[in-house]
Order: C-alpha cells, then structure tokens, then sequence
C-alpha cells in the first residue's frame, strides 16, 4: 500500500514491515489461489500495484520466470531492497495521479490498495488502460462496512473495547478519504470498466495468529492519532495490546473481496469508466 499526504499507515514507520507480514500470513493464499485461476504462465508481463510486501511480487517473479516481467509499483518505496534483489522492477509511481507505466500488461493486481487512494477512480481506469486485450484485472479490497467489528463474538468487555477501538481507526480512514464500502462495489465497477467475465468472491479470517499480530501493529501506529481525536484513551490502548498479547480475543479481518475480469481480445482502446 503506498503513502499518501492523507494515507493513515505510513510505510515509513516501524511498525510497516510487521503489517506487511502479517498481511502476507493473512492473505497471501488467497490471493496466490486466484493467481493460479488467472493461469498465470511463464512469459506473462505483470504490474503489482501498491505492491507493499515482496512477498506477492516474488512469487509472480516465481511463476513468469526469465522471460516474463513484474514490475511493482508504490508510491513508497522504502521496502523494495528485497524484491528488487529478486529480479522485480521497482518504481515510484502514484496509481492514482500518473500515467500507467509503459505496459501492456497481461495481468494487472492491486491488494488493499484502492479502498486508501482518494482518487480511486483514476487509479481504476489506469489499471486498465494498461491492460493488453484479453489480459486480466484482480482488484483485491477491503471492505470494513460490510463486517465493522473486530471481535465478531462480542461477548465481554474485553472484546467490546476492541470493537470501540476498530470504530475509532475506521473514524480516522473516513477522515482521511477512505471509501470502507469499496470492496462490494468491485464487480460492478469493473463490468462498467468494459471487462468481461467478471466473478468476485470475499475472504476473511475469524481469527489467527496473524489477526493478533496485524492488531497490535495497526493500534501501535495509529494510536497517537486515537488519542489526539479523542477516539479512545491511552489506558484503553493499553488493555486492549496486554488483551491481545494474552490471547484472550478472536480478532477476525474486514472481508477482503477479490474482483477479477478480462479485457476483451480484439478491443484496441481502452475502455471507460
């Protein structure tokens, strides 16, 4: 995920890479299975957007070989050291401000990019101007709204704390731009992006070992922000992490929802949102 003048978790603080790992424990799978759906294939020309983690571009690097190419894009790059070492092309580029980069694209994949940038909609039909005709868009995103809590299983104060706390960093994304209603609406933004045989499905985990890890990084990076919005107090912040670390709360995810569709062969423009 890139790092904007509003975007909430900084790339730069210390917290980032235990997010991106956590992230990749949590949805890497998933999204790996829906690569394998696509077809990915040696030779094929990918574009990771937002791409945060190596993890996602190291393996398309995997699958594409010596005579494939993926190219992964954030608006931060302050991670990449890694993934460039594995033969991934690394760029500063802003998805949802500038040009796309020289493609066409067999495969074009953003994660947990879209609900954050304010200027989605460029950044959609960047995406698939870049597309060659007959290559496929994945768009994985989140969707808070459509599951708001935490704790699902709401049963005690402890996990009501959570909750209160997971009400306040959504507070904080509206703030900054973030559309928590994003995910759903995927399927119908790309059939009127032109693409063909969309699908969609969702994926959410109720709880791991990754949603306590994922937890107590995103509360340790935004928790200045809780505070100085009056949205929960430094005593709150505190139980809620010695609650985590005790293990005492099944923390699920908001529901990722992964949209696919294809650009049509033959169709030598770009289509239009």
């Amino acid at each position: 995920m890139g790092q904007d003048e509003g975007y909430l978790l900084d790339n730069r603080q210390a917290e980032a890479d235990t997010r991106f790992d956590a992230l990749a424990a949590l949805f890497d799978a998933s999204t790996f299975r829906h690569f394998e759906r696509v077809g990915i294939d040696a030779g094929w020309r990918c574009w990771e957007v937002g791409a945060g983690g190596p993890s996602v571009a190291a393996w398309l690097r995997e699958r594409v070989g010596p005579t494939g190419r993926v190219l992964a894009t954030d608006i931060d790059v302050s991670w990449t050291g890694t993934a460039a070492t594995e033969g991934v092309e690394v760029l500063r580029h802003d998805v949802g401000r500038d040009d796309p980069p020289p493609g066409p694209f067999d495969l074009v994949h953003a994660r947990l990019v879209l609900v954050h940038v304010t200027e989605r909609d460029a950044a959609l039909r960047s995406m698939v101007r870049a597309l060659r005709p007959g290559g496929v868009l994945l768009v994985e995103d989140a969707d808070p709204a459509l599951q708001p809590l935490i704790c699902p299983d709401e049963h005690g104060p402890e996990q009501e704390r959570a909750n209160r706390l997971r009400a306040g960093f959504r507070e904080l994304l509206r703030q900054r731009g973030a559309d928590l209603s994003y995910g759903r609406r995927l399927p119908r933004l790309l059939r009127e992006a032109g693409l063909v045989d969309v699908e969609a499905d969702a994926y959410f985990p109720i709880t791991s070992p990754a949603c306590d890890v994922l937890e107590a990084a995103t509360v340790r990076q935004v928790r200045d922000k809780l505070v100085a919005e009056g949205l929960a107090t430094d005593d709150e912040i505190e139980r809620h992490l010695a609650n985590i670390a005790a293990g005492r709360l099944d923390l699920a995810t908001s529901p990722m929802i992964s949209a696919w569709g294809r650009r049509p062969e033959g169709d030598g423009s770009p289509p239009l949102l």
